[in-house]
């Protein structure tokens, strides 16, 4: 399988709702990093996708496009459609992902998006008027980390 077509192995998988699908794309070292989790490395990268896959509603649409890979490194856009929160807001976070590999795995993957764009839409009013704030984003981070930790304490 070339990197290209990991790429798409990852997003068909993350589409079709398939955690080990996904993880299995990814080196055992991977090194992950998004506005919203912060810098997750190894089994933290794996635990979180398996932790956001659970969370999945029937409505939750993910869709992909623009693959690019060579030998070294790699990109994708893609965009996730689902409801957030106790309100079960509506969310749509356009992402850009870029990736580098070895051994034919992805062993860094670093999703950036607009986070006050993001929490606009995920946490409401807190979202508009803080969302673009560092202490926002920390705090955010935190939270997801804490759910993260959870997660993998019960599993």
């Amino acid at each position: 399988m070339n990197n290209k077509e990991l790429i798409e192995k990852f997003y068909t998988s993350f589409s079709n709702g398939n955690a080990s699908g996904m993880t299995e794309c990814y080196h055992k070292d991977i090194q992950f990093q998004d506005p919203v989790f912060g810098k997750l490395k190894g089994d933290e990268a794996f635990k979180m996708w398996e932790m956001l896959l659970s969370k999945k509603s029937v409505t939750t649409k993910i869709s992909f496009s623009g693959i690019e890979a060579n030998e070294n490194k790699g990109t994708v856009n893609w965009v996730a459609n689902y409801v957030y929160g106790k309100d079960k807001r509506k969310v749509t976070n356009k992402v850009n992902a870029n990736f580098k590999f070895k051994d034919g795995k992805i062993i860094e993957h670093i999703d950036t998006f607009n986070v006050w764009k993001w929490s606009k839409q995920a946490l409401g009013i807190v979202g508009f008027l803080l969302g673009w704030t560092s202490f926002m984003k920390h705090k955010i981070q935190k939270i997801t980390k804490k759910q993260l930790e959870n997660f993998m304490s019960k599993n």
